[in-house]
This record gives C-alpha cells, sequence and structure tokens, in this order.
C-alpha cells in the first residue's frame, strides 16, 4: 500500500450524489460510466478533501446538490501508517469548515499540504494555450503545498494588491493621485511581493528541468523544450519598480508590475509552443507539468502524492496514453484514481500494467 492512502470517502448532498460511501483498498482505483454518472465529482471531492477547493471550477454553492442546503465530504486516510478523518463541511449558513481528526482548522491553509494531491485533466488547455494566470496559478497550488508559509504571504499580495487597486481607480476617477497613502499600500505589497517572488526563482530552478524531462518521456522523443521564467523583479527591486510605474498605474487604474505579472515563457526550439505546437505536443506539456509537480512534491513529501487522472483516454493517443499509464501505475509506487466512459476499454488498459487494481462502476 502506498504511504498516502484514501481508504474511504462519503458524500452528503455534493453535486450528484445525495449520501452514498466508496470504500477503496486498491492502489489503482478507476471509475467508469457515461457522462454525466459522476466520475469527475469523485475526482473534485478528493481534491477538496486535499486542498480545501473545487478543482474544476465552480464556486462553492455550485457544488450542492440541487435543491439542497449544503454539502459534507468525509474522507479517511492513512499517512506513513497514521489514520486521518479529514471532513469538508459547506454549511446551511454558507460557511465552509475544514476538520482533520475533528479539530476545526481556523484557517484552510493550515491543511494545504497535508494530504498533496496532483490533477491531470486535459481538457484544462488553457494552462498551455491560455493567459499568464493559468500558470501562475499552477506554480501557487505547488508552492503552497510545499511551504505553508507561501500561501500566508500570497493571501496577503492579494489582499493588499486589490486594495492599492481600488484606490487606483478612485485616484484616477477624482483626478487627484494621494502619494502618502500609496506609498503605505506599496510598503505592504513589498515584503509579502518579494517573498513570493524569491520562493517562485528557487522552485522553478528544480521544476522547470523536471519539465523537460517528463515531456521527452511522454512524446517519446527529444523535441528542443525550452521554459524560462519571466518577472519584472528579475531586472527590478519591487520597491523601484512601483515607484517607476506610478503615472502608469494611476492612468490604468491598476498596479501594472509586479509578481502577479509573471509567466512562463514556453518554447519549442526558439519558437512559442502556442504558436506552432500541434494538439499532441500540447498534450504532452499539459501532462509534462502536471507529472513534474507530482515528482517535486514526491521528493519534498519523501512520499507520493495522490494522482487524480480525469478522462486521460480520450485525449491521448495509444502511444502516449502507455507512456503515461505505465509511469503512473507502474514506476509511481502512490495511490491514482482515474475515469473512462469505457469499462471495458479500462479494465483491458489496467489489466495490461499486471498489478493490483479495482474498477468502480457508476451507472
Amino acid at each position: 500500500m502506498s504511504l498516502l492512502h484514501l481508504n474511504s470517502l462519503h458524500l452528503t448532498q455534493f453535486k450528484n450524489y445525495d449520501s452514498q460511501t466508496f470504500e477503496f483498498s486498491e492502489r489503482i482505483v478507476g471509475f467508469c460510466g457515461p457522462n454525466g454518472a459522476g466520475k469527475t465529482n469523485l475526482l473534485d471531492a478528493i481534491y477538496y478533501l486535499c486542498l480545501t477547493r473545487s478543482y474544476f471550477g465552480k464556486s462553492d454553492p455550485g457544488n450542492i446538490s440541487f435543491g439542497k442546503n449544503g454539502f459534507r465530504i468525509e474522507g479517511r486516510f492513512s499517512r506513513q501508517g497514521q489514520p486521518f478523518a479529514a471532513v469538508c463541511i459547506l454549511r446551511e449558513t454558507g460557511k465552509k469548515e475544514m476538520q482533520l481528526n475533528g479539530e476545526v482548522y481556523a484557517k484552510f491553509s493550515q491543511h494545504v499540504g497535508k494530504f498533496p494531491v496532483v490533477v491531470v485533466a486535459p481538457d484544462d488547455v488553457s494552462l498551455v494555450a491560455g493567459g499568464s494566470e493559468e500558470r501562475r496559478k499552477l506554480l501557487d497550488t505547488i508552492i503552497s503545498q510545499l511551504d505553508p508559509e507561501y500561501l500566508q504571504q500570497l493571501i496577503q499580495y492579494t489582499k493588499v494588491l486589490q486594495q492599492r487597486n481600488s484606490l487606483l481607480k478612485q485616484f484616477s476617477e477624482s483626478g487627484r493621485m494621494d502619494q502618502a497613502l500609496l506609498s503605505v499600500l506599496d510598503d505592504q505589497l513589498n515584503a509579502p511581493g518579494n517573498f513570493i517572488f524569491i520562493q517562485r526563482k528557487n522552485f522553478l530552478q528544480t521544476y522547470l528541468p523536471e519539465v523537460v524531462k517528463m515531456y521527452k518521456m511522454i512524446a517519446g522523443v527529444e523535441e528542443g523544450l525550452n521554459l524560462q521564467y519571466q518577472s519584472q523583479l528579475h531586472d527590478h527591486s519591487f520597491s523601484e519598480l512601483l515607484a517607476r510605474n506610478r503615472d502608469r498605474d494611476f492612468y490604468a487604474q491598476r498596479t501594472t508590475g509586479g509578481i502577479h505579472r509573471d509567466e512562463l515563457d514556453i518554447r519549442l526550439g526558439d519558437q512559442p509552443l502556442r504558436q506552432i505546437a500541434s494538439q499532441g505536443q500540447r498534450k504532452s506539456l499539459l501532462f509534462a507539468l502536471k507529472l513534474a509537480e507530482f515528482n517535486v512534491l514526491r521528493q519534498h513529501k519523501g512520499f507520493e502524492p495522490i494522482l487524480l487522472l480525469d478522462d486521460v483516454f480520450e485525449k491521448l493517443d495509444e502511444n502516449r496514453m502507455h507512456n503515461l499509464l505505465y509511469w503512473a501505475c507502474i514506476d509511481n509506487r502512490g495511490q491514482v484514481f482515474l475515469t473512462d466512459t469505457h469499462c471495458s476499454r479500462l479494465n483491458a488498459a489496467l489489466e495490461k500494467l499486471n498489478t493490483g487494481f479495482q474498477v468502480v462502476s457508476l451507472a
């Protein structure tokens, strides 16, 4: 059994589940059934228990069963031989609560990182083809599981940034800028901004080479993938950046410089990947980003994260699918949950791996 293992999952009024319990005896677990049966919802429930929020974008109230008030997700884990009961509750009042072994957290950030998890969902093409915000979100999710302080600093930075942007809008509407008041917020942005920049820079020195390695493994060939961390803080201190951009910020009504503008520059050879990559190359990069996340979390935690693979059979060709499944289920010794619309295909693919598994059929 893996060092981190989800033994059971109980859902109450969560999405399409009124009240249902699932037991997981094997390291590899497949969910199969037609579209709309609730396969992805089970993955999302597991993600909730690990990171206190939905992966698939819905607000908390959007995950309540139709016509109900609130939901409850309970999971029983074992981690390095120790039992844990994690519960996420959205109460009728709209208040969300996270518990571990009966103790309620004062802050959700205290829970993040205890049960590391990685989702591979090929429909997340925005991570590769979309704007920089998606890639920053990926980095923030990974580093937050590695370092609780990072998440605290990120929350603080986001809060002050929103205050500064609101103030800049007021200045623009009135036609007058209060330099002293802006300086106060600049000082409050400086410390968390610098902390986040340093943590991202240090993390990416390990993460980016791992992405290149995993891309080659999935693609099966060397395609000249190159990734670079772009940040305005490479060239200017944060305080200098804020001071230089004040007039520009005034007219833009927002903060135009800072770590909230960071980006990952992704190229094949010397060309931007988004402009020249085939669908297969984009999918390979998406998987490489997530599997590199998995490897970095494993190295840091000392055990494998839970791996959630959503609908991968529909998105990859046979060769790439074989490479991914072999890595996920054989090279990786952690627990894996995966979904497929075809039970026969899922069973056949897992049987070829010659390892223990269970398949849960959802009608």
